[in-house]
């Protein structure tokens, strides 16, 4: 990779740096950000902290393997991902400040878009208008045209786009509607607010958060959105009466994940305390675990036939939890006299039956229906002072030699004292 930086005397500095890893990567290395599943073929495509996309056979066997094929063309974290055109291309987000069209069936990159000028963090798609929204820390909102962005050559890259201004924060979530009358956009100032993607008009301003809104969802018809927020809150809006008419605390700690039933009368919720809990919007009393991760969650989706739920975390595997219940959860019923258990889990343990301000019970682990096993991320390293060789420790423990010059691995050493392998091969010069 080719870069410039300015130095003091305001020359351009080039800069080489080159990436050291496998032939073919068939593993996410670090976190995973988000999740699409195409339903008609049972594609899951997962947007990694390692700059790769990667395509995934959800129906496979536990004997199969599920791997696909990975999409490379960002260079830093793929922060989000939208499914457009019936599945037939896909959108992507990243922290290199672009957004990417991209042909999903062979994987290859269409075009590249750089109008933000800064990390874009979050997409919103409305389906019935083939329309796509990209938000992200410039405060920026751009509307894209799919079919238009679709229709890109090389001899015809002019793509024009309407933007939305306004924003006083860096934005991190967005959501539209199914017709697209819509856009909800989460941001650092702690608020909703509400635009007209036609007009580019703000509708509303919702206060209510106290922390960053890291994740929204609109209904189909545009009037409710619920919001996931840093401070722990799940709300429920009213876009017509611009105000909360509910408040679910059900984690301790940040919420960064939502996803709804068919009807928008549950709201599935991934936390920072690494729950994963389903809660009746209108009774948040009935509310219930449905499994306990091994990090702060990051992502949710449904799987193929809605029995389970897919969900991502900081560590880099990829697992479906079960439903407590074989129907779709757009049918999902609850008893109406749970009770706290701290003996819960994935089996539907209720969490709470007090009050919507209750925290769940201490989790089960839940029941694992799959996973797609991730790959080791670099946690440490260092240059030896013969400035040739650098030593490295992996999140499995595991300490490497890579030769700098040949830009390749030289020698695994399992998991030995990383700081006495510095000591022992440190040389005087």
């Amino acid at each position: 990779m080719l870069t410039h930086k300015n130095n003091q005397g305001g020359r351009k500095k080039m800069q080489v740096s080159f990436v050291i890893r496998d032939a073919e990567e068939k593993r996410h290395r670090n976190g995973v950000n988000a999740l699409q599943l195409d339903p008609v073929n049972g594609r899951l495509y997962s947007a990694g902290r390692d700059a790769i996309i990667r395509v995934w056979n959800s129906t496979q066997t536990s004997s199969q393997e599920p791997y696909i094929q990975s999409m490379e063309h960002h260079n830093d974290w793929v922060n989000d991902i939208v499914l457009c055109c019936g599945g037939r291309n896909l959108i992507s987000a990243s922290c290199d400040t672009t957004v990417k069209v991209w042909n999903a069936h062979k994987g290859f990159c269409m075009s590249t878009l750089r109008t933000h000028r800064d990390y874009v963090q979050a997409l919103a798609y409305a389906k019935d208008r083939e329309q796509v929204a990209s938000a992200g820390l410039d405060k920026a909102i751009f509307l894209w045209d799919v079919n238009t962005l679709t229709a890109l050559t090389a001899s015809n890259n002019t793509v024009t786009t309407s933007s939305i201004t306004g924003s006083k924060d860096s934005i991190y979530s967005l959501a539209m509607n199914p017709s697209g009358t819509i856009i909800v956009s989460g941001s650092t100032e702690n608020t909703l607010r509400i635009w007209d993607p036609r007009t580019c008009n703000k509708i509303a301003k919702l206060k209510g958060h106290t922390e960053n809104v890291k994740a929204l969802v609109v209904s189909e018809d545009g009037t409710q959105v619920v919001s996931g927020s840093s401070d722990g809150k799940i709300k429920l809006w009213s876009i017509g009466q611009q105000r909360c008419i509910q408040t679910i605390s059900v984690h301790s700690e940040g919420v960064w994940a939502l996803l709804m039933t068919d009807n928008f009368s549950h709201v599935i919720s991934g936390s920072r305390d690494k729950k994963i809990v389903m809660t009746e919007l209108r009774n948040p009393t009935n509310s219930v675990l449905i499994c306990e991760e091994r990090a702060p969650v990051l992502s949710l989706c449904y799987n193929i036939d809605q029995t389970g739920i897919w969900a991502t975390t900081w560590n880099s595997d990829v697992r479906c939890w079960k439903l407590n219940k074989t129907d779709k959860l757009s049918n999902y019923s609850y008893s109406s006299n749970s009770s706290i258990n701290s003996g819960g889990g994935g089996d539907g343990t209720p969490v709470t039956n007090s009050t919507s301000n209750a925290t769940p019970a201490s989790a089960g682990k839940g029941y694992e229906v799959a996973c797609i096993k991730g790959g080791a991320a670099i946690k440490k390293y260092h240059v030896l002072n013969d400035k040739r060789f650098m030593l490295t420790k992996d999140s499995e423990q595991n300490v490497a030699i890579y030769d700098v010059l040949k830009v390749k691995k030289v020698e695994d050493l399992g998991k030995v004292d990383y700081e006495e392998e510095i000591k022992k091969r440190s040389q005087r010069v």
